[in-house]
């Protein structure tokens, strides 16, 4: 095997006496992809910011392609080859591909003026390098989040990266955009850069990776070919416990359904949509980001109502014109971007929970007692399996996994009738996302209707009884998951959407 790239050795780490990485031993060789994994907590990102310069380690050596560093700073790994695309890929967005992928370069090489034709120049090298055909000259904020994904990514090979790490990079991307990604990581382990890539999706990390890293509670506790492992055993050791599934079971009830939507459409996102839930169904959305599966989602919930085509709850046309109307009718949605809309940060555990029903909770005058707080805190806490902390807890202190079922909570408090989820498990760790699954299972058992917006066919297998394909704001099949495969959802998602006229 070729030279590491970098190489760590007794790499220990500790913040206010808590330690958090613990005599850590790691290799990176050149063309080589390795799969960095572990629950949330685990350390793997304390990790990623000592290779990077941003955090020093407390005990341990580090060395890049051969030179030793006993202390690394961030310009010291940058200049030796280091590059980090987190998952918001650190690009402005009011500059062009050509200067975001320049700017970093120039700095670097202290090229202190500008030259238009130089940045475009650059910038199309290593846009063609890594196949991507975008537009220099094309402002970054008018890009898809998979676009932006291979600015970045070229913005890493024009500083001669020999390792790029790449955080969660496929969170927010289709399946052919995933495909597309790999296809760039295969080219740049053909040009011997190596690659470590952190994520929580099994099926992603047998598809691409090479060797596998799992760490746990701060230590490493695998360290081989990604060859040696069936997905359950990769689960395993990063959890310490054996995860398994048990897939979703719709027992039929009879009766009308909870939901009934009927020829809805809003101009420019989607149309003529018709599909129903009953209680107790789990009915999975899927499609490319820009299907209008979003946007479908929204107007049920009144952010951006229905122009034209009916709704029904319990078989009584209603219309959703506001949020304030959804909630009324029973309608309750855990948006994507859970930190940026579904929780408060900074406000407490007892905060969150009760801010779906706040006004239900105050006295007579207005007030509320402390105690409703605690008592509604502890409540959610057990019923979510949370770990137990004071209500007074900032949402902030709460890993990914745990910060989703606050936002559950926030909502079930309500007492929901329609429960719209979208993508409710992006970001979050493998047992965080099993136990997810599991209480969206036992919702629906209770006789709650669920809409699931997922781009994970595995979890829209195991989980829903029931899926809906759009495509280009079109609903192009529906389902039962239990006579469809993966493959054949994979393959639907990807199709053409058909030409107006024409049916299944």
């Amino acid at each position: 095997m070729s030279e590491p790239v970098i190489e760590v050795a007794g790499i220990n780490k500790a913040f206010s006496g808590n330690r958090v990485l613990n005599n850590i031993d790691l290799a990176v060789h050149s063309g080589e992809v390795v799969c960095l994994c572990g629950e949330n907590g685990c350390g793997k990102s304390s990790l990623i910011k000592i290779i990077s310069g941003v955090y020093s380690s407390d005990a341990g050596s580090i060395s890049i392609k051969g030179v030793n560093y006993p202390s690394l700073t961030a310009p010291q790994s940058i200049n030796a080859g280091i590059q980090v695309i987190y998952q918001d890929f650190s690009v402005f967005r009011n500059l062009t591909v050509a200067e975001n992928i320049s700017l970093s370069y120039r700095v670097q090489k202290k090229k202190w003026f500008i030259n238009y034709d130089f940045n475009r120049a650059l910038a199309r090298k290593a846009l063609a390098l890594i196949g991507a055909n975008l537009d220099a000259d094309e402002e970054i904020e008018r890009l898809s989040v998979a676009e932006k994904q291979l600015v970045a990514i070229a913005r890493a090979i024009v500083q001669d990266a020999s390792l790029v790490i790449m955080d969660e990079p496929t969170t927010a991307i289709t399946q052919k955009e995933i495909e597309k990604l790999f296809a760039v990581i295969r080219g740049l382990k053909e040009k011997g850069i190596a690659v470590m890539f952190v994520s929580h999706k099994l099926d992603e990390i047998a598809a691409i990776c090479d060797r596998i890293v799992i760490m746990r509670n701060g230590k490493k506790v695998v360290d081989s070919p990604v060859a040696d492992f069936e997905t359950e055993r990769i689960a395993y050791y990063m959890t310490g416990q054996e995860v398994s599934e048990t897939p979703f079971e719709y027992i039929p009830a009879g009766g009308r359904p909870m939901l009934e939507v009927e020829n809805a459409a809003r101009s420019g996102e989607f149309e003529s949509v018709s599909f129903s839930v009953k209680p107790g169904e789990i009915l999975a959305i899927t499609g490319q980001l820009g299907s209008g599966r979003t946007e479908l989602a929204k107007s049920l919930f009144g952010l951006a109502p229905i122009q034209s085509g009916k709704i029904k709850i319990e078989g009584r046309e209603t219309r959703i014109a506001s949020i304030k109307d959804a909630f009324a009718n029973g309608i309750a949605y855990l948006p994507e971007d859970r930190l940026g809309e579904g929780l408060f940060l900074n406000r407490s555990l007892g905060e969150n929970f009760s801010s779906a029903i706040i006004d239900s909770m105050a006295g007579p005058l207005g007030l509320i007692r402390e105690k409703r707080f605690e008592e509604l805190s502890a409540r959610w806490m057990e019923e979510l399996n949370m770990s137990r902390k004071p209500y007074t807890t900032p949402a902030s202190d709460y890993s990914g996994g745990n910060q989703q079922r606050i936002v559950l909570g926030k909502w079930l408090a309500a007492r929901p009738r329609i429960f719209i989820l979208n993508c409710p498990t992006v970001g979050v760790d493998v047992k965080s996302k099993s136990e997810i699954h599991e209480i969206m299972k036992r919702l629906a058992r209770q006789g709650l209707s669920i809409i699931m917006i997922s781009d994970d066919i595995g979890e829209i297998i195991s989980t829903s009884n029931r899926v809906v394909i759009m495509n280009a704001g079109r609903v192009t099949l529906e389902a039962e998951t239990n006579g469809i495969t993966a493959d054949e959802i994979s393959r639907r998602i990807l199709a053409d959407a058909p030409r107006h006229g024409e049916t299944e």
